[in-house]
């Protein structure tokens, strides 16, 4: 098992709603590269996942929004669902959260409906991105550059479309996840000389 995330903090935004798949496969696949990924939500105890066009499986909330400091992760994820990010992007708090990664640039990875959340925080202008088909227009209209691919990354924002490019979206999603740590220790080992 690869460790190279060994030591990241990553936050997982979700509200009700969310994608099962695209919560529970991305954070799987965090966790064998040795990342710690809380799930970070504005409701306590639990929230509901999304699958299949039903209501799923209830997943445990480490850190409520209100406890929770973008600071203290060194990345994001934000699943998809439609209910999830809709709610999610009316929230100004879960807004400003996801805002104070793109203004660190500290990595994102969102994938469906996701990038929802990205707009209202306006972290997207002038960057290549992807998405569930039906977001095209209002990534265009946020100043976004809509591109149909499997998984698209640009400066440390990473899109995918589906449930579908999962394994490619784990993947790009692992490598600039590690490309950040990197890049954040060798700035900290220059800036402690």
């Amino acid at each position: 098992m690869n460790q190279h995330l060994a030591g990241m903090r990553v936050a997982a935004l979700v509200e009700h709603g969310f994608e099962q798949s695209e919560l529970l496969e991305p954070r799987k696949a965090l966790e064998a590269a040795g990342a710690r990924v809380d799930v970070v939500s504005p409701v306590e105890g639990s929230v509901k996942g999304w699958q299949h066009g039903a209501w799923a499986k209830e997943v445990k909330v480490d850190q409520t929004l209100a406890q929770a400091h973008p600071e203290d992760y060194d990345a994001l994820l934000l699943p998809g669902g439609v209910f999830n990010p809709d709610r999610l992007r009316m929230n100004e708090r879960a807004v400003q959260f996801v805002k104070a990664f793109g203004v660190n640039n500290r990595p994102i990875a969102a994938i469906c409906h996701g990038p929802w959340t990205l707009i209202e925080a306006d972290v997207l202008r002038d960057r290549r991105v992807t998405s569930w088909p039906s977001l095209k227009t209002d990534l265009r209209n946020a100043g976004a550059i809509w591109v149909d691919g499997e998984v698209i990354e640009d400066r440390g924002i990473i899109t995918s479309r589906k449930p579908d490019d999962i394994p490619a979206f784990n993947q790009k999603m692992i490598e600039v996840f590690a490309d950040s740590m990197r890049t954040r220790a060798a700035t900290a080992s220059q800036s402690s000389k």
